[in-house]
Order: C-alpha cells, then sequence, then structure tokens
C-alpha cells in the first residue's frame, strides 16, 4: 500500500523463540511460519477478492536469521498491497492480518502486522480525461494519444484527484530506436529517459493549460 516511505512499511514480524539448528523442537522456528504467511497471503486475492476487483499482494522482502545452525528469535517480511476498489483494499487488510496472525498462532509462534494506508486509488476524471484527448489530438495527432489501461502501480497524485477532479497523463520516454520489449522499466538500474520526449511534455502540459483556460462551459 504504501511506497518511499525510510519509516514505516507495509510488514508482518513472524515471532517465534531461537533455537539451536540441531534442536528445533526446543524452539520455535519463524521461518517456516513466515513461509507459510507468505503462500497464504498472497492466495488471498485469488480466493477471497472478487475476481471483478483485481487486487495484488506482493512480499518484496524476507529478513531473518544470521547463521546457517540457529534458527532466529523472528522474521520480518515486507511487501506491497494493490487494488483497483477502495472497499476490496480494506477487505484486503483485514484479510491479512487475520491470515498471518492465525497461521503464527497455529505453530505456537506471534505475528505482529502494520499495514500503512498510503496511496489512494487514482480514477481520472471523465469529463477531463475527454477535454485532455480532444486538446492533445488536435495537438499531438490522434494517433499519439492513447487511453492508458488500469495498472497496478501507485501515484501520489491520486491525493489531488480523490478531492478535487483530476487529469493523470503518462508521458512516453521511450526512444523510438529501441523496441518496447527491450526497454527497461522504472526502478530499474537500466532505465533510460529519451530527453526528446521532455520537449513534448511541455507542449501538452501549455496546450493544456491553455485550452482549459479558454474554456466557457463552466465544467470542472
Amino acid at each position: 500500500d504504501h511506497e518511499g516511505s525510510t519509516v514505516r512499511r507495509d510488514s508482518i514480524v513472524v515471532r517465534g523463540r531461537q533455537t539451536h539448528g540441531a534442536l528445533p523442537f526446543a524452539g520455535i522456528d519463524p521461518i517456516p511460519v513466515a513461509a507459510r504467511i507468505v503462500l497464504a497471503i498472497e492466495a488471498l486475492s485469488a480466493r477471497e477478492i472478487d475476481v471483478t476487483t483485481p487486487s495484488i499482494v506482493s512480499v518484496g522482502a524476507i529478513h531473518g536469521g544470521v547463521r546457517n545452525n540457529i534458527l532466529p528469535e523472528e522474521v520480518e517480511l515486507i511487501g506491497t498491497i494493490r487494488s483497483f476498489d477502495e472497499a476490496a483494499r480494506t477487505a484486503l487488510h483485514a484479510k491479512i492480518e487475520r491470515v498471518a496472525t492465525k497461521t503464527a498462532e497455529a505453530s505456537g509462534a506471534t505475528a505482529a502486522v502494520e499495514i500503512v494506508r498510503g496511496y489512494g486509488v487514482l480514477v481520472n476524471d471523465p469529463t477531463l480525461a475527454a477535454f485532455g484527448r480532444d486538446v492533445l489530438s488536435r495537438s499531438l495527432g490522434a494517433d499519439k494519444v492513447h487511453s492508458g489501461r488500469p495498472t497496478t502501480t501507485a501515484e501520489d497524485f491520486s491525493f489531488f484527484a480523490n478531492r478535487v477532479p483530476g487529469l493523470f497523463l503518462w508521458l512516453g520516454v521511450r526512444d523510438p530506436a529501441t523496441p518496447l520489449a527491450e526497454a527497461a522499466p522504472n526502478h530499474s538500474p537500466r532505465f533510460v529517459v529519451d530527453e526528446r520526449g521532455l520537449a513534448t511534455g511541455v507542449r501538452v502540459l501549455v496546450d493544456l493549460a491553455r485550452a482549459f483556460g479558454a474554456r466557457t462551459d463552466g465544467a470542472p
């Protein structure tokens, strides 16, 4: 649910009881408990959330243990939760907490769940979207303007768009000479921006601002 935070993040801390690797019965190993939790919470979207409201639960990192022959005291799972629907998102949070705590309890361990409700679902205002498409089709050419598909990436512009009518645009910055299948995505160390696209971005914003200022219909 949350991106970019260095203070709080979606996490599950599984606590057991440390013991020697040769004596697992003398403690409570949190590692297999954490593994069962990962499999269980990642299956929630497929089995407990309506398929018409897609959602994703991804565990991005697991931290626990320091040596091969010591079963650790705790294991931390960190990850991200994505959904196109706020109600499904809220339900998923509750289900993750239930599954994690009960799975841990079944093995004599405990699980502390922290979910940071981060960026909301971003939906363009239909009137502004139609306005923007018309303006940019005339400015850039209809073949250069496309309606995007829903994506599970997160965007803090949602904080604005959920309070006032908003229009969010994607700007293409891939070198046309690079096949789409070979272009590295953002967050990749191989990501490259074709800076010629930045001039298009400036033109887009100017054209939208001028057209919006010239409107007389009183729409948002």
